[in-house]
């Protein structure tokens, strides 16, 4: 049953899921969040650990929530076998609507290019999808993340701004940085 609440689930944000990965954040927190798979904690650190792996945050996201969910959901699916086909089914389900919807709506805008249909369409979604980005910013503003000032949010903000001038003002490499920020998180927590 589970399989099927999260291939569901998946399906729905493969299909409805445009502008990218930040646009698709308050989807995605709604449906896995909601669903009581995950807390709002663990989504934020999915969120954060997306940005370090390489691929799309629908993605990873789909492929962690598929190996974590059925152990959450019983006992008897605690078995990593079980959290490898959820991640495989959820990164599946996640992944083909969005490949069949580009491939279709591609071959429609080559024709239809210089309507001005089309393009204002086009047009339309622009702001759209900068308010879903928006959205994400603000989704991730939440008490998990700032609730009450703490020593460990002090923390965590500092390294956010030494990370930042690191890469920006000081051209370090950004693997080098994430490593680096890494080792002070284990250091500090």
């Amino acid at each position: 049953m589970i399989y099927l609440k999260l291939a569901w689930a998946y399906f729905k944000i493969g299909l409805f899921g445009f502008g990218g990965g930040y646009a698709m954040l308050s989807l995605i927190e709604n449906i896995i969040v909601g669903s009581g798979w995950i807390t709002e904690q663990m989504f934020t650190d999915i969120v954060a650990i997306s940005q370090m792996t390489p691929g799309p945050i629908g993605i990873n996201s789909a492929t962690y929530i598929g190996y974590v969910a059925p152990a959450a959901y019983s006992a008897q699916f605690a078995s990593p076998l079980w959290g490898i086909m959820g991640s495989i089914l959820c990164t599946l389900v996640v992944v083909v609507p969005s490949f069949l919807l580009t491939l279709y709506t591609s071959h429609f805008i080559a024709r239809h290019r210089e309507n001005p249909i089309v393009k204002g369409v086009f047009l339309g979604l622009r702001p759209v999808v900068v308010g879903l980005i928006a959205s994400a910013a603000l989704l991730l503003m939440n008490t998990a993340n700032f609730g009450e000032t703490t020593p460990e949010l002090i923390a965590s903000i500092s390294i956010c701004a030494v990370a930042f001038v690191l890469v920006y003002f000081a051209k370090l490499h950004p693997i080098l940085v994430i490593v680096m920020s890494g080792i002070a998180g284990f250091i500090i927590f």
